[in-house]
């Protein structure tokens, strides 16, 4: 099943060049995909536009075979629990005069979700890894590494089908990195993301599919290992070259 579609989309702000062109990409359900790209590839846009805070300037995004319309507040109460996102930086992302239960029951409430509230912090945070009595404490107790658990937490607690996860790692040292990466890989059991990064290494360590973005345009996108054995387009090479070799069980 599609959940996501970008289909002949671009996008400029206000009469500047455009930053995207002609974008077309779908995101399946059970198949984690990555978008990869330097700075100023456009990959900050097209997530705005995965999570309907941006509007294409032409063409449409799709949310189960559905046009995303942010104007219909019932359709985007369903879409807002069906898509959630994790951000980069753990230390900007969470609200520090909030205790750690509110913050990871904000979803909950704001979405007018009826479950037990408490209950489902718990799991969430047993979900990824921290105890129950982190619920009762503020974010500057935590180091980087957990605070970016708390803002996962954050984002399953509903329940989503999708995760969009921005530079997720991008912020941590790199034993940290490794934990996180882990809890994500056994998250996706049970839920689909979309990484993305500049780094082609940790998407590639996530993700079963891959889209190669430069310069607002999709240059490459196909199965992650295809791609990585037999990348087709200059660019992507030269993202490869500039990366670390790839894991063994990629």
């Amino acid at each position: 099943m599609t959940l996501l579609a970008l289909s002949g989309v671009s996008f400029s702000y206000g009469r500047g060049s455009r930053v995207l062109q002609d974008i077309d990409l779908a995101v399946e359900a059970g198949s984690n995909l990555g978008i990869v790209g330097e700075s100023g590839s456009g990959k900050t846009t097209m997530l705005k536009l995965l999570l309907g805070l941006e509007r294409a300037s032409s063409g449409a995004v799709s949310f189960r075979g559905e046009r995303l319309d942010a104007a219909n507040r019932g359709f985007m109460r369903g879409f807002r629990r069906s898509v959630q996102a994790v951000f980069q930086d753990p230390y900007s992302s969470l609200d520090p005069r909030q205790r750690v239960f509110d913050i990871i029951a904000e979803p909950l409430r704001s979405l007018k979700i009826e479950t037990d509230i408490a209950a489902a912090v718990e799991q969430a945070l047993r979900d990824v890894d921290l105890p129950a009595d982190a619920a009762r404490r503020y974010p500057h107790e935590f180091s980087g590494g957990q605070r970016q658990r708390i803002a996962i937490a954050r984002a399953i607690v509903a329940n989503p089908d999708l995760i969009i996860a921005d530079e997720v790692v991008s912020a941590l040292d790199l034993t940290t990195r490794t934990r996180i990466i882990d809890l994500l890989r056994s998250l996706s059991a049970r839920m689909t993301f979309v990484v993305v990064s500049h780094d082609i290494a940790l998407v590639a360590l996530l993700c079963e599919r891959l889209v190669v973005l430069e310069k607002g345009r999709i240059v490459e996108q196909g199965a992650t290992r295809d791609i990585l054995a037999r990348p087709a387009h200059p660019y992507t090479r030269q993202l490869l070259a500039s990366t670390p070799r790839m894991p063994e069980r990629v």
